[in-house]
């Protein structure tokens, strides 16, 4: 079992420290294990950890910071005032549990804590977007993307804010357990599908028309579809649209391209299929659209490092998590 610690300090962000919680604490039986989930915060008096959330909620907690000295992961909420230092005793922690090699990882505004640590130093790093210039311009050895949901660097995680913090959460259960638990745990949280971490943070204001869930309707039709040789004049066909007109819509909100969107999904579907199915590679590029085992093995490979026999062998042999049913 995974144990994951949340961190929180005085000025810790509502949003962020929920969804983590939501995430990682409560155990919906997706599968036969899931997190060993602490919340841990500063003393204040006696043997009373408290952290507060915003400027109206104070949370009591029994751990303190030294529970970062044993967790497999370590988060750290975001908070509300980036101009100040971060505490001292949790920009230690933090350090200690990097430097034994536990997994760190950091929601919104989070990042400035990582970064006071060293944690980010030589790596890419992202925050919300308001604050992108502001931790670039106080730690210049940090490489700050401002165009991205969140980033993966080695095992550093930092997440741009608010929803992009919930993205980061279900990608990590994703690395955990699989796409087929993630997505299942995103449809019991209500939550759109896992975005993509290289997805935009800050795309233009679509217009009314377009804000939402303009294209839900069009997404569903062809999530229930993948497994047939569907283009993108077949998705402006559906949207009652020219291509050119949808491909500039469809990117405006959504922050990515019909064709990208689609691609992503294909890969989502083959792995959930890789994961709880004994599929042939070849059934499987059927059924997801790939047409040919060599199409998928390519395509799959250039999206997540291995070809999809040793994905599925390395699902099965050692995440121990086998997920069950829905």
């Amino acid at each position: 079992m995974t144990s994951v610690v949340l961190a929180l300090y005085d000025g810790a962000m509502l949003y962020e420290t929920a969804a983590a919680c939501e995430v990682f604490g409560v155990d919906r039986e997706l599968t036969d294990t899931w997190y060993d989930f602490r919340v841990c915060g500063p003393d204040t008096t006696g043997d009373r950890r408290e952290g507060r959330l915003g400027s109206w909620l104070r949370i009591d907690t029994p751990h303190g910071y030294d529970a970062l000295a044993e967790a497999d992961t370590v988060i750290v909420s975001s908070w509300d005032d980036v101009d100040a230092e971060p505490p001292a005793d949790l920009v230690a922690a933090v350090r200690a549990a990097h430097d034994r090699g536990a997994r760190i990882v950091s929601l919104c505004t989070g990042a400035f804590v990582l970064a006071a640590a060293g944690v980010l130093d030589g790596r890419r790093a992202t925050t919300h977007w308001a604050h992108t210039d502001a931790l670039a311009a106080r730690y210049p050895r940090v490489e700050v993307d401002p165009d991205v949901l969140y980033i993966e660097d080695g095992n550093v995680l930092t997440s741009a804010g608010k929803a992009a913090g919930m993205d980061l959460c279900l990608h990590l259960v994703d690395a955990d357990h699989g796409a087929a638990v993630a997505n299942e745990l995103a449809r019991r949280l209500l939550v759109p599908a896992r975005r993509a971490g290289a997805q935009a943070q800050f795309v233009a204001a679509p217009t009314a028309v377009e804000s939402g869930y303009a294209f839900s309707d069009l997404l569903d039709w062809a999530s229930g579809r993948l497994d047939e040789p569907l283009t993108v004049p077949d998705l402006a066909r559906r949207a009652n649209m020219s291509t050119r007109n949808l491909t500039r819509r469809f990117t405006a909100t959504t922050g990515t391209t019909p064709l990208r969107w689609l691609h992503t999904q294909r890969i989502h579907r083959a792995q959930e299929l890789l994961e709880t199915t004994d599929d042939t590679v070849e059934l499987i590029a059927t059924r997801t659209g790939m047409g040919t085992a060599a199409t998928l093995r390519r395509h799959f490979h250039n999206a997540l490092g291995v070809p999809p026999d040793v994905y599925r062998r390395t699902f099965r042999g050692h995440r121990g998590a086998t997920p069950k049913a829905a």
